[in-house]
C-alpha cells in the first residue's frame, strides 16, 4: 500500500525578497521530483547541501506551496485540494522532524509543554488526564523517563533533544514522519543510538519515513529506497542495499567516494577514482535549465548533455531509474 505518491513536484523561489524587490528572476529549487513511499517503508533524499532536499520535505507539509505537480496521499487525497479541517488532519498523519532541536523546541516550555501544544488543538486531543499518561508512554518509548515531563529542553543533550522531537512527532500516530537531517548535528555514537532507536519504532508501529540526508552511508543503512538529488532534481532511485555496486550516475558515484571507509575505494575503476575528474562544484540554477543538471561538472558530458534534458529512465533492474544519457 502507498502512503504518498508525488509526481511532477516543482517549485521556485523568487531570487529577491522585500516589497520593493523585482519579479522575474528566480531560484528552481525543486524540478520535476517524483517518488512515492509505502506502508512500513523508508525512503531516503539524498544529495549536497542546497540540491533542494529540505525544500521537497516541506512541499509535502504544505510549509511552501508547490508551482505544479501533485502529492497525493493515501491513492486518494490530493494534497494541494486539502484546506482548514481537512488539511489539519493531513498534517497529523504527516509529522516532521527537524534537524536542529535546540531551535525546534521552545526553551521556555516544559517537555510536557512542548509535546502538548500542538497536541491540545488536535482532533484527538483526549484531555489533560489521559494526555499525560500518553506523553509519559511516548517519552519512554524514545528511551528518556516519564520524570521527564517537567524538565526544559536546555536541561538535555542534543541526542536526548532529538529524541524529544521524534516523542512529539510520534503523539499523534503519524502514517508519515519526515525526518530531516536528524542525526547530522550528532555524535557518530549519538547517531548509531539515533537510527537504532528509529528502526525500532517503524518495526513496532509500521511507520513508514521520508529519511533526508547528505551522507549516502547512513541513508544506506537505514533507508529501503534511496533518491539521490542534484539541483532540484533527482537523478538516481535505487534499493538502497545495492545502490554501491549498481549506482550509474556519475553524481552517485561522486557522492560515494566521499564516503569514508567504504568498501572498493581502492579499485581502479571505483568511485573515488572517478571523483578525482570531476568539475566545480554544486550551484543553484537560478534560470530553467535546458541540458543536464550536472553537465558542467561531469567528465563524461557531451554537447548532447548540455543541450537536451534527460528524462529519469528505467535500467531494467527493479525500481533502478536513471537520469543520464550516458549511464
Amino acid at each position: 500500500m502507498t502512503v504518498i505518491t508525488v509526481e511532477n513536484l516543482r517549485k521556485r523561489f523568487n531570487l529577491e525578497a522585500g516589497f520593493f524587490a523585482r519579479f522575474g528572476r528566480f531560484v528552481y529549487a525543486v524540478n520535476d521530483v517524483s517518488f512515492s513511499i509505502g506502508q512500513n517503508e523508508s525512503y531516503g533524499l539524498v544529495g549536497e547541501s542546497g540540491c533542494g532536499k529540505t525544500t521537497t520535505a516541506r512541499l509535502l507539509v504544505r510549509m511552501y506551496e508547490n508551482d505544479s505537480g501533485t502529492i497525493t496521499f493515501r491513492d486518494a487525497v490530493d494534497v494541494k485540494s486539502l484546506k482548514g479541517r481537512d488539511l489539519k488532519k493531513y498534517r497529523e498523519k504527516v509529522k516532521y522532524v527537524f534537524q536542529d532541536p535546540a531551535r525546534s523546541l521552545n526553551p521556555r516550555m516544559s517537555v510536557y509543554g512542548v509535546l502538548t501544544s500542538g497536541y491540545r488543538y488536535s482532533s484527538a486531543w483526549p484531555g489533560e488526564k489521559k494526555a499525560r499518561g500518553e506523553t509519559a508512554a511516548i517519552l519512554e518509548e524514545v528511551g528518556l523517563s516519564a520524570a521527564d515531563l517537567e524538565r526544559r529542553p536546555a536541561e538535555f543533550s542534543g541526542g536526548q533533544r532529538q529524541r524529544i522531537s521524534i516523542a512529539r512527532g510520534l503523539l499523534l500516530q503519524p502514517d508519515l514522519l519526515i525526518c530531516d537531517e536528524v542525526v547530522s548535528a550528532l555524535d557518530v555514537s549519538i547517531q548509531g543510538q539515533i537510527l537504532n532507536l528509529l528502526l525500532d519504532i517503524r518495526r513496532r508501529r509500521s511507520l513508514s519515513f521520508l529519511f533526508i540526508a547528505h551522507d549516502l552511508k547512513v541513508s544506506s543503512y537505514f533507508c529501503d529506497r534511496i533518491g539521490v538529488m542534484y539541483r532540484g532534481e533527482l537523478m538516481e532511485e535505487a534499493v538502497a542495499a545495492d545502490l554501491y555496486q549498481t549506482c550509474l550516475h556519475p553524481y552517485t558515484k561522486l557522492l560515494f567516494s566521499s564516503v569514508a571507509g567504504k568498501p572498493g575505494a581502492e579499485t581502479t575503476d571505483g568511485p573515488a577514482q572517478f571523483s578525482a575528474l570531476l568539475r566545480g562544484e554544486v550551484r543553484t540554477p537560478v534560470i530553467e535549465l535546458s541540458g543536464c543538471a550536472f553537465a558542467e561538472r561531469c567528465p563524461l558530458a557531451e554537447e548532447r548533455c548540455r543541450r537536451e534534458h534527460p528524462q529519469m529512465r528505467d535500467t531494467g533492474s527493479a525500481g533502478h531509474r536513471v537520469r543520464c544519457f550516458k549511464a
